[in-house]
């Protein structure tokens, strides 16, 4: 079994089918979307698959070490996830080609008007101490 990121961007990847930013939806549409989303990690827990999954809160901030004393946190000027990453989800499963085929379910939720985003998921394999799981 190997482990695959499946991350969700608010912007930065290619333009989805259906993009209609979530801030435009209906409750239900929301609704139904959260729902299928779900669905498909209980579905997922049953085969096995399941890792965990989690949408991000748009707040957030930098932190370092900075030595002894508070690490200092800063809101910009740089990138930040908060404004790229939606959230994510890990899979634990047999093949790269798996990990495909699920983000490439995942990538159907409903979105605005109940059609399918057909949103671009990025799919990164976890690192192990041996290097990457796909090569």
């Amino acid at each position: 079994m190997a482990k695959y990121l499946f991350l969700k961007h608010y912007r930065g990847a290619p333009a989805a089918v259906n993009d209609v930013p979530m801030d435009r939806w209906t409750p239900a549409e929301i609704e139904a979307h959260v729902r299928y989303m779900e669905d498909f990690a209980d579905r997922l827990r049953d085969s096995g698959e399941f890792v965990a999954s989690q949408a991000l809160a748009a707040e957030g901030a930098w932190v370092r070490s900075d030595g002894d004393g508070k690490p200092p946190i800063t809101d910009g000027p740089f990138a930040e996830t908060k404004d790229l990453i939606a959230g994510f989800m890990i899979v634990d499963v047999d093949s790269y080609e798996r990990a495909v085929e699920l983000a490439g379910e995942l990538s159907a939720a409903p979105g605005a008007g109940g059609r399918p985003i057909h949103e671009w998921l990025e799919v990164r394999p976890l690192m192990t101490a041996s290097g990457t799981l796909h090569e």
